[in-house]
């Protein structure tokens, strides 16, 4: 893989990238209408995949919140194409790195020292580039260790990259008014948090040390005299990422313990903590052979940047809607679907019907889990639902007519949550009793 002696770091010249980019998309959608004349019955697949790569193209070379924000979108398997979701999940894990010199020069700036000043030995080439920053192994007193060093930038130019990011996700999501300002302030609010690393080494010691209760998972341990704003040391974690783990055979028993280990630590975060990891993507989840069950594998958490507070008053309506009995009260459904801002005072008669239509749909659909003792993950029909309900609303032209901006903020974080651990779970093709992490202690 090639690495990178520079990265944009000024707005103009950021800018400057991903109106080349721009272009080129603008080239490719000309190439497929000037085919279609010719062929009527050509589809978007070339298009999709084009259009895919250069803009993963041109966003691995800016790294920082642009390419952040194409990670969160690869987690969107119903949402976007099928090329788009291929291409923006390399954001993961697998991204150009710095070159050595300018990781040895970046350290320095961050650090005050060079890397060979403060480890034993520390490797020159990264082991895992993402969005935000690249990861080197290094040892100190005979502990192995994990250095992950922020790209020069990322920090500084969340606000400008999202500014150049908003006018898509608008059209891409129907949002109109300027109440979708409150949408981007918290994503910003977020990304501006993440690269905070010396705020993500006291969220991963506080959340490890409280799950420290549940059984098959475990966590790294984290060195704050070796981390600062823009660096952190934590222990190196041998093992492999969950999605290479999935990507070849693994049996029934260890699928099912896995993924219960999964849903627990989440669960356990959203009831009882009220705090959740925000970012369940495969490139957070190291599997490797558990030191206490002989045989078994155990999950690793590793990535504690994205941490989501679930306040009050959205978790009480949030899971109030999720109760199956909740789903058969219209009155009930409706003042919740008003609580979480679903269902606005500006909205017409129309647009009233069709969102508690599509709402209640969605919910049926999505909340079934949690009206089961025990549910199964790998069940076919259960995806094949949500994939058929996808595909309907994304075909709907009535959709593209109502303003989509719609709900409290916070369902962005927590929405994503649990897209993402559904889609983690099926990868494992999970059963797991429901509602374990009620019998579990606080720490």
């Amino acid at each position: 893989m090639k690495t990178l002696d520079h990265i944009p770091t000024g707005k103009i010249e950021r800018a400057t990238t991903l109106v080349k980019t721009g272009i080129k998309i603008g080239g490719n959608y000309a190439k497929y209408y000037s085919k279609k004349i010719i062929s009527p019955s050509l589809d978007k697949e070339k298009l999709n995949k084009d259009n895919a790569e250069d803009i993963y193209d041109g966003l691995k070379d800016l790294k920082g919140s642009a390419l952040k924000v194409a990670q969160m979108l690869s987690m969107e398997k119903n949402l976007l194409p099928r090329a788009f979701v291929e291409q923006f999940s390399l954001a993961q894990f697998s991204v150009p790195p710095l070159s050595a010199p300018l990781v040895r020069k970046v350290f320095k700036r961050y650090q005050g020292a060079y890397p060979e000043e403060v480890y034993d030995t520390f490797s020159k080439d990264s082991v895992n580039a993402a969005s935000i920053g690249q990861v080197h192994k290094a040892t100190k007193g005979g502990k192995t260790l994990a250095v992950k060093i922020q790209y020069p930038g990322v920090a500084d130019s969340v606000k400008s990259d999202l500014a150049l990011v908003k006018p898509v996700a608008l059209r891409m999501f129907n949002l109109k008014g300027q109440d979708t300002d409150k949408y981007f302030k918290e994503v910003e609010d977020k990304l501006i948090e993440e690269t905070d690393y010396v705020l993500e080494v006291e969220q991963s010691q506080e959340i490890s040390k409280a799950c420290s209760v549940i059984k098959n998972i475990s966590f790294p341990t984290y060195y704050p005299s070796m981390s600062n704003t823009r660096i952190i040391t934590m222990d190196w974690i041998q093992g492999e990422h969950l999605s290479e783990y999935v990507a070849k055979p693994f049996s029934e028993a260890h699928g099912n313990l896995l993924g219960q280990a999964l849903w627990d630590f989440y669960m356990y975060q959203i009831h009882v903590l009220r705090k959740v990891h925000a970012d369940p993507h495969p490139g957070n989840f190291l599997i490797r052979p558990s030191k206490i069950q002989v045989g078994n594998p155990e999950l690793v958490a590793i990535d504690f940047g994205c941490i989501k507070s679930i306040p009050e008053d959205f978790y009480v309506p949030y899971f109030e809607l999720a109760n199956e009995t909740s789903l058969k009260d219209p009155d009930f459904f409706m003042q919740k679907l008003k609580a979480l801002e679903i269902i606005t005072p500006s909205d017409t008669t129309t647009e009233i019907d069709y969102f508690k239509e599509l709402f209640h749909e969605m919910l049926s659909l999505f909340t079934v889990p949690f009206h089961k003792e025990v549910f199964d993950f790998g069940d076919p029909v259960f995806w094949g639902n949500i994939a058929s309900l996808s595909e309907r609303y994304a075909n709907d032209p009535t959709i593209r007519k109502m303003n989509g901006n719609r709900g409290s903020k916070h369902f962005l974080y927590i929405n994503r949550t649990f897209f993402g651990l559904f889609n983690l779970m099926f990868d494992l093709k999970a059963k797991v009793t429901v509602n374990t992490y009620k019998d579990l202690p606080l720490v």
